[in-house]
């Protein structure tokens, strides 16, 4: 009985291709747009999240309390080494690097910059993921060697293997002050890095403002990115790490959750687009066929045809112009999305100069994206196509199902 109603079915779709067609393409556009913006969207979010936890967030953070609003070298991580040697052994971080921030004067001449010093662990941030990944081929601080943020450089003049003076303050409130030899120039995304980062060991940072064994922040990267917050959590609770700020990457940016989260709230836009473009098409096609057909069901009740096997005939058009509509639609989006993984796609080609110079809280925006699928990308539309499939063939489904043979014959 099921075989003979698909055949059924499938032979009724055929009766007005033209109709059949147009319904297969509203339904197929729909499913293509949906995993064509979902692919896009998560390649740009895993590209941002990158961008943003990469090199200078991280994946948790830790500070001393009222660090991170008042950033004074008085507030810092103190029994450096050992911290780092307990969070070194956790299964759960990939990368633990501490980091001092502190305000300067740089000068190569009698007219000084104000720069940000940033001491860091040059071995730690040379991972693709570091402040140095950009780094010039064996330019590395350290030893009294320093990089210098490419627009900070052109503004003071500097090339490597000039002299830099750098004057600031301890912890302790004694100058700080000394001389350094520029090893590169460091090109950077980071808009604070660029336009006043002077880079430099922390050892060396250590030294220049009476910190031994400190630092302003250690920053953590997840083995798990998605882990980030249970890493914090499992961290926090550590006694070592008492009386310490630990916090997740979403507490520290939480603007970028809500971009995040904006991003899902446009493939759910595109996803009520599924639903109508869906019902629309069913809709459509299943009540001009019932229309059509008025004389052929009524042949069919008065040959003994149950209203059910009527219902059941339409309800499985449908789901075969469903099906067949979503098959359609999630070839060619998933085809869009693999011949657009490998090489990317260039944003600032189709946003212009502004795309390509757009900064978020002084950071590049990603420019260059790989688009992504997940499965669950696929089965929603399937199951958003099925569902409304169904739904729009009930009321023709129902309407058919009750006619009276003799008035549906004179139709």
């Amino acid at each position: 009985m099921r075989s003979s109603t698909l055949r059924l079915a499938w032979r009724n779709l055929g009766r007005n291709r033209k109709r059949t067609g147009l319904a297969l393409a509203a339904i197929g556009l729909g499913q293509f747009a949906l995993l064509a913006m979902s692919g896009i969207t998560r390649g740009y979010t895993d590209a941002m999240l990158e961008t943003i936890t990469g090199p200078m967030v991280g994946h948790v953070q830790i500070h001393a309390p009222g660090w991170r609003d008042e950033q004074s070298l008085e507030l810092s991580v103190t029994a450096l080494a050992a911290r780092l040697d307990a969070l070194r052994e956790n299964p759960g971080v990939a990368r633990a690097s501490a980091r001092i921030y502190a305000p300067a004067l740089v000068a190569v001449t009698r007219d000084a910059q104000a720069a940000i010093v940033l001491g860091i662990d040059p071995e730690a941030e040379s991972g693709p993921k570091g402040l140095l990944a950009t780094a010039p081929e064996g330019a590395r601080p350290g030893e009294y060697r320093v990089l210098v943020g490419r627009a900070l450089a052109q503004s003071l003049g500097v090339t490597p293997g000039s002299e830099l003076a750098v004057v600031g303050q301890g912890k302790d409130g004694s100058i700080a002050n000394d001389l350094y030899t520029v090893a590169g120039v460091l090109p950077s995304a980071i808009d604070l890095v660029n336009r006043q980062g002077v880079l430099m060991s922390l050892e060396d940072a250590q030294q220049l403002f009476v910190m031994p064994d400190e630092a302003s922040e250690i920053i953590l990267h997840a083995a798990r990115p998605e882990a980030a917050r249970e890493l914090a959590g499992g961290v926090a609770a550590r006694p070592a790490f008492a009386g310490l700020e630990v916090l997740p990457w979403q507490d520290v940016v939480p603007e970028l959750v809500a971009i995040l989260e904006l991003a899902d709230v446009s493939s759910y836009i595109v996803l009520i687009f599924v639903f109508v473009a869906a019902a629309a098409g069913v809709a459509n096609t299943m009540m001009m066929a019932t229309f059509e057909r008025l004389h052929e069901f009524g042949m069919l009740l008065a040959l003994g045809a149950t209203p059910g096997r009527i219902m059941r005939l339409i309800v499985a058009e449908a789901a075969l112009l469903g099906l067949l509509g979503v098959a359609l639609g999630t070839l060619l989006g998933a085809g869009f999305v693999a011949a657009t993984q490998g090489s990317g796609l260039n944003l600032a080609a189709l946003g212009g100069e502004a795309a390509a110079e757009a900064t978020w809280q002084g950071m590049a925006i990603p420019i260059h994206i790989f688009p992504r699928l997940a499965a669950t990308d696929v089965l929603v539309g399937v199951a958003a196509v099925a569902v409304t499939s169904l739904l729009a063939a009930l009321w023709p489904a129902w309407h058919a199902a009750r006619l009276e043979p003799m008035e549906a014959m004179r139709a």
